[in-house]
């Protein structure tokens, strides 16, 4: 068996020309031990190859980044660190060269988002729960944090509620409003967002609660923008909301479980996602090690529980689709892994393409860059 996954490995990671299908991806990882930052890869979508372009950029612990909309600049946050790293892209090489670092705006830096305008970026510091805006000037370097919002309260759990944990900052679809999950409060918070000068105002209504404990982590929205999704890291729940797109407010629809009924593990919940045609959610289970399928109905943006596919290792942090729609890779962090896996073009199931790539240095985040001569390759 050893020498098996030797040979998948090695298959794996052997040289291929770049074709027009090739996509260029980048892992953020936790550097506890071997990781030295953020690396390098390329997926070729008629195989299903990935191959390793090695280190990309040097960094302490980037375990979350964000691609800029023209495609030239990626961002990390460095939670050790406190601060937000603004790189330049070499999409031939894969290297990332730094341009500038400044402070995350508070403290525990674990998400960034990147609005429409390319002007601005959100960061979720989860230490003490501030959300703050900093301004991204045209050569892609980060300005100093500025409209810093902090929120106050603690939820029932005794040891990840006492007090705010932003964990992830989402702009809408129309670039409008921005939602903010917070872990320790069982919130998701709405502002309103003016693109123009990188402002924020609370909405009317401020923000809608999950149950007591559930512990927000991450939000997904529908493509049509009429649907949003929350992931509960501590009750391993997804729940579904209407979004009203005029007022940037959030009714409540349904609350499912993302284990099976037969789990009896203990589990933490990560990563959510909504697939291109809106028709499947999918979402990540650390300690199940998988990742479960649910079909979204059309009309009422409800969830049926469909499937659920293991992720071949250990603590599946985040997940992300290929431009193409075709695959999703999987970061199986305390596994050192990146889990392969095609989509399937009508059903959204998922298939393995081979074991793992291993050695993926403890991978926390998985970015996909999706260049002008690739993005022919992309399908619906």
């Amino acid at each position: 068996m050893a020498l098996v996954k030797l040979r998948v490995a090695v298959l794996l990671l052997l040289p291929f020309a770049v074709q027009a299908s090739d996509y260029l991806f980048f892992t953020g990882s936790y550097t506890k031990t071997a990781s030295k930052g953020i690396y390098a890869w390329r997926l070729q979508t008629a195989t299903g190859r990935v191959r390793s372009l090695g280190l990309a950029a040097d960094m302490s612990n980037p375990s979350f980044l964000a691609l800029h909309p023209n495609g030239r600049f990626v961002y990390a946050a460095s939670r050790d660190l406190n601060v937000v790293a603004a790189f330049s892209i070499d999409e031939k090489s894969g290297k990332l060269a730094l341009l500038n670092y400044l402070a995350s705006g508070g403290a525990g830096p674990c998400h960034l988002a990147v609005d429409a305008t390319g002007r601005w970026l959100a960061v979720a510091n989860y230490d003490d729960g501030a959300l703050a805006i900093l301004p991204i000037q045209p050569d892609g370097r980060v300005g100093e944090a500025r409209n810093v919002q902090r929120h106050e309260g603690h939820g029932p759990h005794p040891e990840r509620q006492k007090g705010p944990h932003a964990h992830q900052a989402v702009f809408s679809p129309d670039n409008r409003y921005l939602l903010l999950g917070d872990l320790g409060l069982d919130r998701i918070f709405v502002y309103r967002f003016d693109a123009a000068s990188g402002t924020l105002s609370a909405n009317d209504p401020a923000y809608v609660e999950l149950a007591a404990g559930a512990g927000a982590r991450h939000i997904a929205f529908h493509p049509n923008g009429r649907a949003v999704y929350a992931i509960a890291e501590l009750a391993s729940t997804v729940t579904a909301f209407q979004y009203d797109k005029a007022r940037g407010s959030l009714k409540m629809l349904q609350t499912i479980s993302t284990l099976p009924s037969s789990f009896r593990g203990t589990n933490a919940a990560a990563e959510i996602a909504v697939n291109r045609a809106g028709t499947v959610l999918y979402a990540s289970n650390r300690g199940h090690d998988s990742i479960a399928l649910f079909s979204i109905d059309p009309e009422r943006f409800t969830l049926t529980a469909i499937d659920d596919s293991p992720t071949l290792g250990k603590t599946p942090r985040h997940f992300a689709f290929d431009p193409s729609g075709g695959f999703l890779l999987a970061a199986n962090q305390e596994s050192n892994e990146l889990a392969i896996f095609r989509v399937h073009a009508n059903t959204g199931q998922l298939t393995p393409v081979a074991r793992s790539v291993v050695n993926a240095f403890e991978p926390a985040c998985i970015l996909f860059l999706q260049s002008a001569a690739s993005a022919g390759a992309a399908r619906n």
